[in-house]
Parts: C-alpha cells; sequence; structure tokens
C-alpha cells in the first residue's frame, strides 16, 4: 500500500490490498492512511466463516476481494487502486489499448470493463468478479480498477503496467493516433507468454 500511495496509484484513503494464504485472506483495512500503512494493521480473515484477526476494520471491499477469490482458484494477490489515467478510462468506459506496447501486452493481455455498482456491494463484488474470469486487469467503471496475480507484486507490477499504458494511449491520442502492433507481432508477444 505504501508502494501505490508513493507512487502516485492511490489516494490516502482509496484503493486496498489482500493475499490469500493456507485458507486465510489478509487485507488491508478500512480507514486507514495508505501512506503510513505497517504489516501490522493488516487483517486477517476467513472466507468460509466471520473470523477475523486484528483491531481495525475490513476494508470495504472485502467483500469483492472473497468474490474474485472464489472465481479465480489460479491467484493468490489482489490490488485495487484508483490510478489517475487508468481510472480516466474507466470513468470514460473506454478501453486501454493494449496493443500498442509489449510490455502492457505480455502482462495485460486486454483489461476488460467492469460495469459500475456501487462500492462497498456485494453487486459490485460479483460484477468485478464475473469480469477477473476475463482478465488480470479490470477498469472498474466509474471507480478505479483491480488487477489479480500470484504474488502482490506480479498484482502490484499490473496495475503500474495498467496505468503506464493508459497515459501512452492519451500521449499516442494527442500524438495523431497509436500504432498498435499487427497481429503477428501481438501473437509472438502472446507465445512467449504461454510457450
Amino acid at each position: 500500500m505504501r508502494r501505490l500511495y508513493k507512487r502516485g496509484l492511490t489516494t490516502t484513503s482509496g484503493g486496498n490490498i489482500s493475499v490469500r494464504s493456507g485458507g486465510f485472506v489478509f487485507i488491508t483495512p478500512s480507514q486507514t492512511d495508505k501512506g503510513r500503512m505497517k504489516a501490522t494493521d493488516i487483517l486477517t480473515i476467513r472466507s468460509q466463516d466471520a473470523f477475523k484477526s486484528g483491531t481495525g476494520k475490513p476494508s470495504m471491499e472485502t467483500g469483492m476481494h472473497l468474490a474474485v477469490y472464489a472465481i479465480r482458484p489460479d491467484i493468490t494477490a489482489i490490488v485495487h487502486a484508483h490510478p489517475v489515467a487508468a481510472t480516466g478510462f474507466a470513468a470514460a468506459h473506454k478501453p486501454v489499448d493494449c496493443s500498442l506496447v509489449g510490455e502492457a501486452r505480455a502482462l495485460l493481455q486486454q483489461p476488460v470493463l467492469a460495469p459500475y455498482r456501487l462500492m462497498g456491494t456485494e453487486d459490485l463484488a460479483e460484477t468485478v468478479a464475473e469480469a477477473c474470469r476475463h482478465s488480470n486487469a479490470v477498469l472498474m467503471a466509474n471507480h478505479g480498477v483491480l488487477t489479480t496475480g500470484n504474488s502482490l507484486l506480479e498484482a502490484f507490477d499490473r496495475i503500474e503496467v495498467l496505468e503506464s499504458c493508459a497515459r501512452i494511449n492519451l500521449i499516442a491520442a494527442m500524438l495523431g493516433g497509436g500504432k498498435s502492433l499487427n497481429p503477428e507481432q501481438l501473437h509472438a508477444i502472446d507465445k512467449l507468454m504461454n510457450p
């Protein structure tokens, strides 16, 4: 969380992260300064019951994290934040074109847009989890973004690359439009990442 805050990928009060391990989910608390968060602030929850350890209040998006983990048994980490450029695309309901840059294609494939749902609700949890079936990067309409991974570092890397790619999209558009990699080049990247 401190890294997200220092990199300008979220606000003091925005965003949440979690890791799943050994039947538990470790998640950031609600109403905690993201720039000063410490390991001792992290809460431990168990998805199958009401167990919780830690002194804070779990993130209001805990249900969303649990829903994503339920639908994606292959991932162990989630990062949800509000990076400005990528969230701008989410607010405009526009796709971030990841075919402009090889790294973005390799790490993200193509992010998907999840329709707007009120924050902290079961509707949001279900909508974002469904979107995660199709991508490791989700633009949450009029809200923010969410990325998944097999580690916090991988999920963080994806959100950082998503924000970078969103900025590249904007700059390319100002310069007259980006030139996407062709299908053969995209296939080569896909093959490299999934031999």
